[in-house]
């Protein structure tokens, strides 16, 4: 029996003394969580530094957001676990029989977490998981090796075994893992990767949530705040080094102002990062020399408007304009991952927007306009996970928004109700009148089935 079937198997029996459905034993968890990110955001902080230089706003980031999801449950905790009365025919509630779904937890739930976003994107979904009453087993990206570590030096302490635990390492492990019949599993990362979750899923019918990628579309028409989108687009795109699920993928542009809105975009990103952004403070790195190989080779010289300069030992891309682009280029080609942005020129809003359309569903899109029949139009005929209006990246951490992909983007959504309802079975139960006599059983003769049956209707 592997190690892994050992820690499974803990937290299997724990959750079958119902243990976990307590409003008690969540709200225990929650607070262990917090703690834990409170005690220890200076040594968290650090080690997002080290594993890929993240500047301070970006490593604040990935402590306040979790600490605000928990917030959430902790203040509406009770109205989320409390069963919901629903509405059932009409014959059937006059006769004393009532509607009601309970929300229970699956069970033990494996979250496994992605690079770019290590602590945040482990934490989110195992809040959510262990706000619904799942014991959780945590597999921090092998890529972030120090954040990797601290998880694997603070989870034993903060947590009984039978709650949280943590595995480490890399592929072989994910792999030994997978064999194990969890009874969800939620993994952030790659759409290649999600494949292979999907696949092992299905060998135990396991439930999953898959937050995946894909090449984010971003439209500029005529009508739109240029100074507006360009600050919101450069950072969009540029934060954690363009290594961001839900970043600006591309751009397309109105051609009456692409001139202008090339122009502003590249003063934005140069007062975001300066003339040489290697030695900012607040750009990131990539996370390692393949991916900063990978995200260099997409540059095609004569396009470049904007940098282009790239170390591949350094494990540094500079932030990327490349104008005009178009689909034949490298760039376009999958989800960039890295501070590469193409920008497209449009001249027709609507076959604009059917290109868009054919192309794989994007996790995100993202439209700057004042025109709200361009608004209404984009967002009624193109599908993606979520995004915003004269916006970009925020809509992924507001708790009232579901969060998650579409299709090649990922499934399930999750954050704050969603994230409660979609880590719960929903087990819809019909309350009955235990004094009600109705006969609709054989045998049928002589008997008046139509009556018996109106109180269905």
């Amino acid at each position: 029996m592997s190690n892994y079937q050992s820690i499974f198997d803990v937290q299997k029996e724990f959750f079958f003394t119902d243990g976990t459905k307590t409003y008690e034993w969540r709200i225990d968890q929650l607070n262990r969580l917090e703690k834990m990110l409170v005690e220890n955001q200076e040594a968290f902080c650090r080690a997002l530094k080290q594993d890929f230089n993240k500047p301070p706003f970006e490593q604040l980031f990935e402590i306040t957001v979790p600490l605000g999801n928990i917030k959430y449950y902790k203040a509406n905790l009770r109205k989320l676990m409390e069963p919901e009365p629903v509405a059932i025919p009409e014959g059937l509630e006059k006769t004393g029989n009532k509607g009601i779904i309970y929300k229970e937890p699956f069970g033990v739930t494996l979250v496994i977490g992605p690079f770019n976003a290590p602590v945040l994107l482990l934490l989110d979904p195992a809040i959510a998981a262990l706000a619904a009453g799942n014991p959780v087993i945590l597999k921090p990206a092998n890529t972030t090796p120090t954040v990797a570590a601290l998880f694997a030096e603070l989870i034993p302490r903060y947590f009984e075994p039978q709650a949280v635990n943590v595995v480490t390492g890399g592929r072989e492990e994910i792999t030994e893992l997978l064999k194990l019949p969890f009874d969800f599993i939620f993994f952030t990362g790659s759409s290649s990767v999600g494949k292979v979750i999907m696949r092992a899923a299905a060998e135990n019918l396991t439930p999953v949530i898959l937050e995946l990628g894909g090449q984010n579309p971003t439209v500029v028409d005529e009508t739109a705040n240029l100074d507006i989108a360009v600050d919101r687009i450069a950072w969009g795109h540029n934060a954690i080094s363009g290594q961001w699920c839900i970043a600006p993928g591309y751009v397309y542009v109105h051609e009456s102002i692409a001139s202008q809105f090339i122009d502003k975009l590249k003063k934005s990103t140069l007062k975001m990062y300066g003339e040489d952004p290697q030695q900012s403070p607040d750009f990131a790195r990539m996370i390692s020399e393949h991916d900063t190989e990978r995200v260099a080779s997409y540059i095609i010289p004569e396009k470049v408007v904007l940098g282009g300069r790239y170390d591949i030992k350094a494990r540094y891309v500079e932030p990327t304009i490349l104008y005009p682009s178009t689909w034949e280029d490298p760039a376009l080609q999958q989800e960039i991952f890295g501070p590469v942005l193409p920008v497209m020129v449009y001249a027709d809003f609507k076959e604009m927007v059917d290109i868009i359309k054919r192309k794989p569903k994007s996790l995100a899109a993202y439209i700057f306009s004042k025109n709200q029949k361009n608004i209404d139009h984009f967002l009624n005929s193109v599908s993606f996970g979520g995004g915003c209006i004269n916006q970009t990246n925020l809509h992924c951490w507001i708790d009232s928004l579901p969060f998650g992909g579409v299709g090649y983007s990922g499934m399930g959504k999750y954050y704050g109700k969603a994230g409660f309802d979609a880590l719960s079975n929903t087990k819809a139960m019909l309350i009955g009148n235990p004094d009600l006599e109705l006969d609709v059983f054989p045998p049928y003769a002589n008997k008046d089935i139509a009556k018996n049956l109106s109180i269905f209707g």
